[in-house]
């Protein structure tokens, strides 16, 4: 039987993007982006009071993935990512077991506003120029 392993989640980013760069064997090298991300949900107690639990979640993202993260996101973002989890065990130095469950993101879409003092650019205007092809007509 074939499993689903499928994860959507929409919450704020915990903080600016941990990005690391890998050697690889072709022209570029590999990139990861990970950062925490947290999805809030209100429920009623049982004295019928309104509370807010916070759920974190680490997210991880490979390659071009990452340089959008790395040049998109930052912290308080809302997003939207879709996924799947993946669970790794290893030693640390200290010869201490750990383990830890991420989500390894497939796609990712910006909620919020980006903020006004905030440096980055838009990578869309980095690609798109105005000599850039129109995609033609769409079948729909």
């Amino acid at each position: 039987m074939i499993g689903v392993n499928k994860v959507i989640l929409v919450g704020n980013v915990g903080k600016n993007p941990d990005v690391v760069t890998f050697p690889s064997d072709g022209p570029t090298p590999v990139k990861k982006a990970s950062f925490p991300l947290a999805t809030t949900e209100a429920r009623r107690n049982r004295e019928n009071e309104r509370v807010e639990i916070t759920e974190w979640h680490n997210i991880v993202c490979w390659r071009g993935l990452a340089d959008v993260a790395e040049r998109i996101l930052c912290k308080g973002a809302q997003i939207y990512i879709e996924g799947r989890l993946q669970s790794r065990t290893w030693e640390d130095k200290e010869g201490n077991k750990r383990h830890v469950t991420e989500v390894v993101a497939e796609n990712l879409l910006l909620l919020s506003k980006r903020q006004q003092d905030e440096p980055r650019t838009n990578p869309l205007m980095e690609i798109l120029t105005p000599d850039t092809e129109p995609l033609g007509d769409l079948p729909f």
